[in-house]
Formats: structure tokens, C-alpha cells, sequence
């Protein structure tokens, strides 16, 4: 059988014009999508895939067009990874569903006309310096008069969280949880004129000792000099130590005993108040007193990355919901309704992240930032987010406010973002960069994913 050499030349000729035209034409969106998936590809491996300070780390990638209900691009992202502080997208979510508009700072139930039950539920914004407005605090001053009996509520968990790192225990970013914090659970000292201010005040709950390398004595008003403070492992006593630079102000985590220290200070606070501890409430007859916005608590845990509120907002969706305070409790509930569907099952120990234990994957925060845009106003996700240049991304996307929002997390070698990304022509897009087991500087693997993700949203 003899074949036609130029009528099959003609005819593969024709093909490729064909295909040519097909993938210059910008009307079809199948076209579209490979063009930006192709975009995102070379900018994944322009900056990230062959960024020498990556290249023994743990890389994962994905890049998800809710409006196309695909993924443009995924590296490893649907691989588990150690997430830092992007944990606390599963607890915003989880708030944002459960709290409410405003958060239950006591549960009260009046006993007699001279007396009142009360109940603790996890609260961290009692008398703590960021709101200025304290209704709960406004209550008890008005009944100060009455009797009051104070419960724990529920609490079936440790201060401590599962995997934490027990010798951070002295430091602000590992704040002991409770069922009832009073003043963010920390003391604060600081530097005003030539003294040192310590407050609340510490001189029954926190005496001052000498640490191994004291150079001042222990008194509290003492001028200015090269120390720090440091806390007791067992002990709420205070030690001061030379330090390097000169001291200006620390905040210092106390032991909560079963929740004996803020009952303590309550009495300090309201020296009049008549408060008994022990026994339950009748829930069935209780009301509540409300405390701040619940967005109002979110939008600084995600600006600031709080681990103390995050812990403590991941207890009360607990309590809300089971009438319990347990993180082991909630996140297995979370897992087996709204988190349900989860590409990845992921291993979630905490509300913070501050647990190495912690395994979640790419994917996993895309399906998480996805309910949470499909459930909730735009405006609310990106007043809670950081966008550019603002709260832990101060620095950093300076030119883009208005094109990200997004959560960054931070443990030692490893590094994570996540969030949305608008970009200029003007599509949506849900990200998650994650990177475990670097060498580098923080610093330099914040630059090289900025440098990744600005690309995405200048050429998509």
C-alpha cells in the first residue's frame, strides 16, 4: 500500500496551524489555565524549587482557582508538613463558626438576690491591657456586693500544650492556658523613667530571688541596667539575670495552679468581693455575660500571631460546643464534621501551632481557606487576615495591600504561608507554601516565597 507523502504533509501542516490558532486564542479558558498553570510552574522553580537555601529542605506547594474548582499548580501538596503557626487557620475557622458575634465571657446563674453562681469559660480577654472595655468586670463591680460562688467549668485539659517545649515555659510566646485568665495569664514589666514597673503588682504572687548571675538586688524600683527576668520552672518567683542589652520591658507567663492565681489577683482587683470557690452551676438556668467581639479577638491573633488567644479561643469553641474545655475533645469533633472532607487527615495537637506534633498538608489549609470564603463575608476574612505590610507581614508585600491576606507561621527551620491572593487580573486564588527543615535564615525563606507569590499575582 503506497501512503500520499504530501497529503500527510499537508494534512500535519493544517493540524498545527490548527493548534497554534487553539492555544492563541485568550477565549478559551482551558487554553487560559495552561498558560497560568505553566506561569506558576516556572516562577515555582525560578524561586523556590532551585533556591540553594531550599535545597535540602522540605518543600510543599499549592495553588488552588476556587472559581475554576481546580489546582493551577502542586508541589508535594498533598504531603504532611509541620505547619507552625498556620494552625491557627483551623481555629479562626472553627471560631469564626462557633463563638458568635461576641464571645461568653461568664456564665452566671443567680442563686438568691444576694448571691450568684458563676462560671469560668475560657475567656482570655479579662483584664487583659488590649481591650480597654471589660464587661465582665463591670458586673462583678455592680454585684460587688453580693456573694459569689466561682466555678472552673469543665476543664479537662493541661496549661502546658501536647509537644510544647517544656524550657520555653518562661517565655511569651508559651503563655500557660486556663479556664479563667486574668491579665493575658502573664506579668508585664517594664521601664518607666529610671524604675521598674512590674503589673500586675508582684510582690506577694511573684517574690524576686537571685539567679545565678544576678547584678542587681530585689527590689522593684531599681535604675536601669543590662538584666532580664527570668521565672522558676515549679514557682512563680522571680529571678534576675545580667543580660546583654538593657532591659525595657518582658512579659513573663505565671503558673495558673488549677486556676488558685487568678482568684488571687479577682480578689486583689476587687478587694470587697465576696468570692467562694468549688461546686457546678445548673446550666439550664444560667445567662451569659458577654465580653468583646469575637472578631475583635481573631483579627489580633492573626496579626500578631498569638498563641496565648489562639489556645484559648480553640478552648472555647470547645466549650460551646461540648460544654467542655478540651482540646484532644474539639479537634476530634472538628475532624469528624467540618473538617470531615480533608484531602489529607491531618495530625492537629493544638490551637497554636506551637507543637512540633502538629501534620498537615498544603492541601489541607486550601480546603480549610475555601470554607471559609465560601462561608463567611469577604469583608470579615480580610478584617481578621494581615494583608501586606501589616501585622506579620510587616515588611514584607509592601506593594501589594489589597492583593494578599494571608497567615504566616514560624517555628525553628520551618516555615509556612497561607492564604488568598487577588491577582491582577483580578482572579482569586487560594495558596499554601510550606517549607520544614531549612538551614537558612527565617528571613531569606520569607523573601524567596514573597518573590514566588508576587510573581503569581503580577503575571495571572
Amino acid at each position: 500500500m503506497k501512503i500520499n507523502t504530501g497529503i500527510c504533509c499537508l494534512l500535519l501542516a493544517l493540524a498545527a496551524c490548527t493548534s497554534q490558532k487553539k492555544l492563541a486564542n485568550p477565549a478559551n479558558p482551558i487554553v487560559a489555565n495552561v498558560k497560568s498553570e505553566n506561569a506558576i510552574e516556572k516562577a515555582a522553580q525560578q524561586f523556590l524549587l532551585n533556591d540553594s537555601n531550599l535545597a535540602a529542605a522540605h518543600l510543599g506547594i499549592s495553588i488552588y482557582d476556587p472559581a475554576e474548582k481546580k489546582y493551577l499548580y502542586n508541589y508535594q501538596g498533598d504531603k504532611y508538613f509541620i505547619p507552625a503557626s498556620n494552625t491557627k487557620l483551623l481555629t479562626c475557622y472553627a471560631a469564626m463558626k462557633y463563638l458568635g458575634d461576641s464571645l461568653v465571657g461568664l456564665r452566671v446563674q443567680k442563686f438568691s438576690d444576694s448571691s450568684f453562681f458563676i462560671q469560668a469559660t475560657a475567656d482570655p480577654t479579662f483584664l487583659h491591657p488590649d481591650f480597654k472595655t471589660q464587661p465582665v468586670l463591670d458586673f462583678l463591680q455592680k454585684n460587688s456586693s453580693r456573694q459569689f460562688r466561682f466555678f472552673n467549668g469543665k476543664w479537662n485539659e493541661k496549661p502546658l500544650g501536647f509537644g510544647w517545649a517544656w524550657d520555653d515555659y518562661s517565655d511569651d510566646y508559651m503563655v500557660e492556658r486556663s479556664s479563667f485568665p486574668i491579665f493575658g495569664n502573664v506579668i508585664r514589666i517594664q521601664t518607666i523613667g529610671n524604675d521598674i514597673v512590674i503589673n500586675p503588682p508582684a510582690d506577694r504572687l511573684f517574690p524576686l530571688g537571685f539567679g545565678e548571675s544576678d547584678i542587681i538586688p530585689p527590689a522593684f524600683n531599681f535604675k536601669k541596667g543590662k538584666f532580664t527576668f527570668h521565672r522558676y520552672l515549679n514557682s512563680n518567683e522571680l529571678i534576675i539575670k545580667e543580660a546583654r542589652s538593657e532591659f525595657k520591658y518582658q512579659e513573663i507567663p505565671f503558673i495558673t495552679n488549677g486556676n488558685a492565681t487568678a482568684v488571687d489577683y479577682l480578689k486583689m482587683v476587687l478587694p470587697k468581693l465576696n468570692l467562694l470557690t468549688g461546686g457546678n452551676l445548673n446550666l439550664s438556668s444560667t445567662y451569659n455575660i458577654h465580653s468583646q467581639p469575637t472578631d475583635s479577638l481573631l483579627k489580633i491573633t492573626m496579626h500578631r500571631s498569638d498563641n496565648f488567644f489562639a489556645e484559648q479561643t480553640l478552648l472555647m469553641v470547645s466549650n460551646e460546643r461540648l460544654g467542655m474545655m478540651s482540646d484532644v475533645a474539639i479537634i476530634d469533633t472538628l475532624l469528624k464534621t467540618d473538617y470531615k472532607a480533608m484531602p489529607q487527615k491531618p495530625k492537629w495537637v493544638d490551637g497554636s501551632g506551637l507543637s512540633r506534633y502538629n501534620l498537615i498538608s498544603p492541601q489541607d489549609f486550601v480546603f480549610v481557606l475555601e470554607k471559609m470564603k465560601n462561608e463567611f463575608a469577604w469583608n470579615r476574612i480580610t478584617t481578621i487576615l494581615p494583608t501586606g505590610n501589616s501585622g506579620t507581614l510587616g515588611g514584607l508585600y509592601k506593594n501589594y495591600a489589597g492583593k494578599i491576606y494571608a497567615k504566616t507561621g514560624t517555628v525553628s527551620n520551618n516555615l509556612a504561608l497561607s492564604g488568598y491572593i487577588i491577582t491582577n487580573q483580578n482572579k482569586q486564588l487560594i495558596f499554601s507554601v510550606i517549607v520544614n527543615n531549612h538551614q537558612a535564615s527565617a528571613s531569606a525563606i520569607r523573601r524567596s516565597i514573597e518573590k514566588f507569590i508576587t510573581d503569581v499575582i503580577d503575571k495571572n
